[in-house]
């Protein structure tokens, strides 16, 4: 049975695995999914359509699957769905999705989501993210895998992060960053790649100078960026790695690509 502190409150049919455990203080609304293993520490609030997965530890004053901060809700029983494994730390909010945009918001397995974090309505998280203190995603926001978000940074709506990206801390990202791209500043530009998060995640000393090299011939050169793309199609067209930089590039969304400032050098490594 699930372990339930007298003085939580979860509403009638809540869906509780047996190894649950809700601290003191918590509540949890009728439509709230906790699979196996879901640990409430204290003063969690959950409602909406939620379903938090295996293992997934909630930390004090955290707030999920409340309705969208939008002004185009209209109300529908949206979704939020969080993967197994995460860690979300205090005072985290995460919203539902939106009727006219699928009506969810993922955020994926052993993502870790440290104090004060957001994740707006409609966005897509992927696996291994972490979100430092205070990092914020507007709405629509899509997150690859092994994305880290530094400390105040603040991602605006419909921005695409591609995978192993690196947001610098207390920058502002208004534009879509390439996969394992290093951004930062106020107004964020690209200004490299992320090497420290590749070496972690052992990419190959080849993979990294292959990626190197197709970095500086997309975003440095004298001819358009259409034909420096199509340079790199043709030079890495058999290599996995830097085809995940040319799918994204080529799958572009609404928002405009991130590129280096114009007095860039040519930095192509991430600060630790």
């Amino acid at each position: 049975m699930p372990r339930i502190d007298p003085t939580s409150r979860v509403s009638d049919g809540a869906k509780l695995a047996d190894d649950v455990e809700i601290g003191p203080f918590c509540t949890v609304g009728p439509s709230v999914d906790l699979r196996d293993g879901v640990r409430l520490l204290s003063h969690v609030n959950l409602s909406g359509v939620t379903t938090i997965g295996e293992r997934t530890a909630i930390y004090p004053f955290a707030s999920l699957g409340t309705p969208p901060q939008s002004n185009g809700y209209r109300g529908g029983a949206t979704r939020l769905t969080i993967g197994s494994d995460c860690r979300i730390r205090e005072g985290v909010t995460v919203s539902t999705g939106t009727e006219d945009a699928g009506g969810v918001t993922t955020v994926g397995d052993r993502c870790f989501l440290m104090a004060n974090s957001h994740v707006g309505h409609d966005c897509h998280v992927g696996n291994d993210v972490i979100f430092a203190n205070g990092a914020v995603l507007g709405g629509h926001v899509v997150v690859g895998d092994h994305v880290f978000i530094g400390g105040n940074a603040a991602v605006h709506q419909f921005v695409r992060i591609g995978e192993g990206a690196m947001l610098g801390g207390l920058s502002g990202i208004t534009r879509d960053i390439i996969p394992f791209g290093f951004a930062f500043g106020p107004k964020a530009n690209l200004v490299g790649l992320n090497v420290v998060g590749l070496k972690r995640r052992k990419f190959t000393r080849a993979d990294i100078h292959r990626m190197r090299r197709a970095y500086r011939t997309l975003f440095f050169g004298d001819t358009l960026f259409a034909a420096r793309l199509q340079q790199v199609i043709e030079e890495f067209s058999a290599d996995p790695v830097v085809d995940k930089i040319i799918t994204f590039i080529r799958n572009s969304g609404s928002r405009p690509l991130m590129m280096p400032a114009s007095d860039d050098s040519g930095s192509d490594s991430a600060v630790p």
